[in-house]
């Protein structure tokens, strides 16, 4: 699924996007410097119903937001790879426990730790098109590699 999403259709986006992506609860977020990857995952956010303020959790690493979608309370997890290494700085910091928990759990920068992910996990790559539009599409882990020989 590929999608052309302006800045003030991110909220309509991110409904169409739960619809798409069923029940997968693993979403790895692919884009260079300032593509719109926390923007993007801020309206995801509020479409679960999360009403703190989101952010990039580049310092902290992981943020934990409480979601009330559905009258439930959810967990959903913030990650960003991108002030880490490799794959054992990851499992130092407590991403695999978080990635294999069963909650709903966004990580940026994941080719830092190519190795988090499995058949269970939906790449989606945003792309800046100008300014105000983003190209995002969302990528089943068994067509990335299909995905990134498109790209070269």
């Amino acid at each position: 699924m590929e999608k052309v999403v302006s800045l003030h259709e991110l909220d309509d986006f991110a409904l169409f996007f739960w619809k798409e992506a069923g029940d997968t609860k693993v979403f790895a977020f692919h884009g260079q410097m300032g593509a719109g990857k926390t923007t993007t995952i801020a309206a995801l956010c509020r479409a679960k119903g999360i009403e703190d303020a989101t952010s990039s959790p580049t310092f902290s690493i992981i943020n934990e937001y409480d979601s009330v979608a559905t009258n439930q309370l959810h967990k959903i997890l913030h990650i960003d790879l991108y002030r880490l290494k490799n794959y054992e700085e990851a499992v130092q910091a407590g991403v695999e426990d978080c990635v294999y928990g069963g909650g709903i759990c966004f990580i940026e920068w994941p080719e830092k730790a190519p190795q988090l992910f499995d058949e269970k996990t939906m790449h989606v790559f945003i792309e800046p098109i100008d300014e105000e539009r983003r190209s995002i599409k969302m990528v089943p882990h068994n067509e990335v590699s299909l995905h990134m020989q498109d790209k070269s």
